[in-house]
């Protein structure tokens, strides 16, 4: 059926993708049995409010506008000089952010540090571990739209493996723990943003001049993301804040046991969107009707194969969950089930929000968002409260539900396609 919109581009282009993702993510998912035998459940749930704390403060530092140097690079008008001041000026903007936000937390750390159960220095290096990832994604993203997937695999794959090799030195050979293990999340994200820095640099892809119309771009690009990724914040990551509140630190370890086993069909589903944006975006500058009808139609057949593959994660779901982590998480296996499926509606946002990035209107995103992320900080206090970790579980999928359906709608508003449109292809 998709025979004409299919091509080797594409197929090669997932199949990269997707064996850099899954090794990438088979290095942590074969640490996670070795951490959850070395590491206590309350030590577990310390290193999960970390990771959860840096993923928080990227929606602030940097402003998420290395999207905007993604988006850049499909203005056919643009020069490659140009581009190289482009990319500079998100860059200029990556350094602001940072002075503000550690500034911030440098004021109110010991406030932040005892709410959050974490040595106070762990919350400064946080905010420079978000800094450092801008930097990765940002050459990672680069890598993206020119379609060169094993530079992105090789960068991806390296770091998973580095970050794998010094847990396993410091935990279990030097018995560090919980310090051991943040130890390692706060030095690779800063050895390999050196790393991508001096590539930028090498593939002349890193200049700067003073561009106020750049500049406006970039913060009309990123700055309206701000609320979308603090929505994403709230749909992904409050939960362990909660948890922590309501049940204590240690049922937060047990419930990041689940999450981080889910979390594998999430890189897999990433990776076949890092092969598709480009893809796509070709596409829809092309403009033409029959292409949109079929990928239309290729979206829906890929989200009927996400929602039955997600069937599969209250099948096979808890005995795997038990084997891998042991019998001190079994109360995770009640949770992952549902974990899995709101994993899938994840995975089916990722094909409506491209038209959002597509069309620049990313404030429109924020809608969709916000709304579906204050939802469910409302029903994991409900729900926590009646039914446990199974009740966040169950929040989480409503939410995620809801963030699809929501961004779905805003992404036809923004970039209308013919999703209803059901002629047969010539």
């Amino acid at each position: 059926m998709f025979k004409k919109l299919t091509n080797n581009s594409l197929l090669s282009g997932s199949a990269m993708y997707l064996f850099s993702n899954m090794l990438a993510a088979a290095i942590p998912l074969a640490l996670l049995p070795i951490l959850t035998r070395y590491l206590t459940t309350a030590e577990y749930g310390q290193v999960a409010i970390f990771q959860t704390l840096v993923a928080g403060l990227c929606a602030f530092v940097g402003l998420n506008v290395q999207g905007a140097a993604n988006r850049k690079y499909y203005d056919t008008h643009l020069s490659k000089e140009e581009l190289k001041y482009f990319i500079g000026n998100c860059f200029l903007v990556l350094s602001v952010s940072t002075v503000i936000v550690f500034l911030v937390a440098l004021i109110f750390k010991e406030a932040l540090a005892q709410w959050l159960a974490l040595d106070s220095r762990w919350l400064l290096f946080g905010v420079l571990v978000s800094s450092a990832t801008f930097v990765v994604s940002m050459r990672m993203g680069q890598w993206q739209v020119r379609k060169q997937a094993k530079s992105y695999g090789a960068l991806q794959v390296s770091q998973s493996l580095l970050n794998m090799l010094l847990s396993l030195l410091v935990v279990v050979y030097f018995l560090q723990g919980a310090a051991g293990r943040i130890g390692v999340l706060i030095g690779i994200p800063l050895i390999f943003s050196v790393i991508a820095l001096w590539l930028l640099f090498k593939d002349d892809l890193l200049g700067y001049a003073w561009r106020p119309a750049y500049l406006r771009e970039i913060l009309s690009f990123g700055v309206p993301l701000i609320p979308h990724a603090a929505g994403l914040f709230l749909l992904s990551s409050v939960d362990r804040f909660v948890i922590n509140a309501e049940l204590g630190l240690a049922q937060v370890g047990v419930y990041m046991v689940a999450v981080q086993l889910v979390s594998a069909m999430g890189l897999v589903f990433g990776a076949i969107n890092n092969a598709y944006v480009p893809w796509l975006f070709e596409r829809l500058n092309r403009n033409q009707a029959e292409e949109k009808r079929q990928i239309v139609k290729m979206t829906y057949f890929y989200c009927l194969a996400l929602l039955g593959m997600a069937a599969l994660g209250f099948i096979i779901g808890p005995p795997m969950l038990i084997w891998v982590a042991g019998e001190k998480y079994s109360a995770a296996a009640a949770v992952i089930g549902w974990l899995a499926l709101g994993q899938t509606f994840d995975g089916m946002y990722l094909m409506v929000t491209n038209y959002i990035f597509y069309s620049k209107r990313t404030g429109f995103l924020s809608v969709a968002t916000i709304t579906s992320g204050l939802m469910n900080v409302g029903l994991l206090i409900l729900l926590i409260n009646l039914m446990g970790l199974k009740g966040a579980a169950i929040a989480f999928v409503i939410s995620m539900a809801l963030k699809f359906l929501l961004t779905w709608l805003v992404a036809q508003l923004c970039h209308p396609m013919p999703w209803f449109d059901f002629r047969s292809s010539v």
